[in-house]
């Protein structure tokens, strides 16, 4: 399992991720915020709340992403489920 170590908000649905196997970069997630749970992050300035929390990125309202989930989508992996 792999996990976040340092995450900074870039605006928009940006984020940058550093996770503990090395891998680093960043991330648009607007496309990835389908659902009730995630519509709050469509706003930049929620979306900019998130906090590294159970090593993933998470939200006061209770959205979060599998950390592996993010770690594919940084490293050009197609997985789709969150």
């Amino acid at each position: 399992m792999v996990h976040i170590v340092d995450a900074r908000p870039l605006g928009g649905q940006r984020v940058w991720l550093r996770f503990d196997d090395g891998v680093e970069g960043e991330l648009d997630l607007s496309g990835a915020l389908e659902g009730e749970i995630f519509e709050p992050l469509r706003d930049p300035a929620y979306f900019a709340s998130f906090r590294i929390e159970g090593w993933t990125l998470s939200w006061p309202n209770g959205a979060d992403f599998a950390p592996e989930f993010l770690h594919d989508r940084l490293a050009g992996g197609s997985s789709k489920s969150a």
